[in-house]
């Protein structure tokens, strides 16, 4: 086996330690570790693992302003900026297990008010470098009253150890032209971060890898009802009985559209699948969708990369 042609990817379908950044940052430190030490040559986490996803936007009334504010504060507090201490812990984990990361977070506006918060994607490789992020371009519904608008800069694929690597979270997949982008520059490895779930979702990243030609890595966040602190008081509201409020789905799917591994539903773990990347050229034979199948001179794409800082310093 060749093992820079056929190699293992994780994908880590686990909980942060809610609202506790630097209880979640060990934790994902030992799932890094624990990847490395199973082979694994990426591992990719969950949307907004640092340092919880926000469900309470789906619970919450727009008048619950106390409870919002209170909320939000905590979630500034505990969010990380790009780079600091936290990132610094990432890439030493990744460079000591030897493992490429992508790892979902909350990231705090630091090159502005340092107060506003993007849902981002952070890439680092396996010498422990940073490689870049993701900024979700559009947060989806009441995710708005918490994340700011991402902007085309962050659109990125990156040339790593195990092949082009880049990807959208959750809804972004749902764009055909984000989609695009990712196909047109070339991505082998796409990973979709998601707080969605669901024979739905599945289904949408099985056509995604097949539309593509392309492993397809769909991680998301397994939550049950006990890993949300007893002090917060949003959790009454959750139906009497919930157990699980997200059980996750992650799955791992090939280039043509078979899952290779998974869906993992209701459980917490880690899952692992092979890549191949002799598979991905062998998909584009039939259909390149930005090859021999674009047709340019019918269809015209263009990406505004150009970034919309909040201050310009003349």
């Amino acid at each position: 086996m060749d093992s820079r042609e056929t190699f293992v990817v994780a994908a880590a379908q686990l909980p942060p330690v809610f609202l506790d950044r630097s209880a979640t940052l060990e934790k994902a430190c030992d799932l890094i570790a624990e990847a490395g030490k199973n082979d694994a040559r990426l591992i990719v986490f969950p949307e907004a693992f640092f340092p919880a996803y926000p469900d309470w936007v789906w619970l919450l009334r727009g008048g619950d302003v106390g409870e919002l504010n209170d909320l939000y504060a905590e979630l500034i507090e505990n969010a990380v900026a790009i780079p600091d201490d936290v990132t610094a812990r990432l890439c030493q984990a990744a460079r000591k297990a030897k493992i490429n990361v992508v790892m979902g977070l909350n990231e705090r506006n630091q090159e502005a008010s340092n107060a506003s918060l993007y849902n981002t994607l952070l890439y680092i490789d396996d010498t422990g470098e940073i490689l870049g992020r993701h900024r979700k371009l559009i947060p989806t519904g009441g995710e708005r009253t918490v994340w700011a608008q991402g902007d085309g800069s962050t659109l990125e694929v990156y040339d790593t150890s195990i092949g082009r690597l880049g990807g959208l979270i959750c809804w972004e997949n749902y764009m055909p032209l984000a989609r695009a982008a990712m196909y047109a520059w070339g991505t082998q490895i796409y990973v979709a971060p998601t707080w969605d779930r669901g024979d739905m979702w599945v289904t949408s990243l099985q056509h995604i890898a097949k539309e593509g030609g392309m492993y397809v890595i769909g991680c998301c966040m397994s939550l049950h009802v006990d890993d949300i602190p007893d002090r917060l008081a949003f959790k009454q509201y959750y139906a009497e009985g919930t157990e699980w409020i997200n059980t996750g789905h992650s799955c791992i799917v090939d280039p043509g559209g078979k899952i290779i591994a998974g869906p993992l539903v209701a459980q917490k773990g880690i899952l692992y699948g092979e890549v191949n990347l002799k598979r991905i050229r062998a998909s584009k034979r039939m259909f390149d969708v930005a090859g021999h199948y674009a047709r340019p001179d019918v269809f015209k794409f263009a990406v505004n990369r150009d970034p919309n800082p909040m201050m310009e310093l003349l």
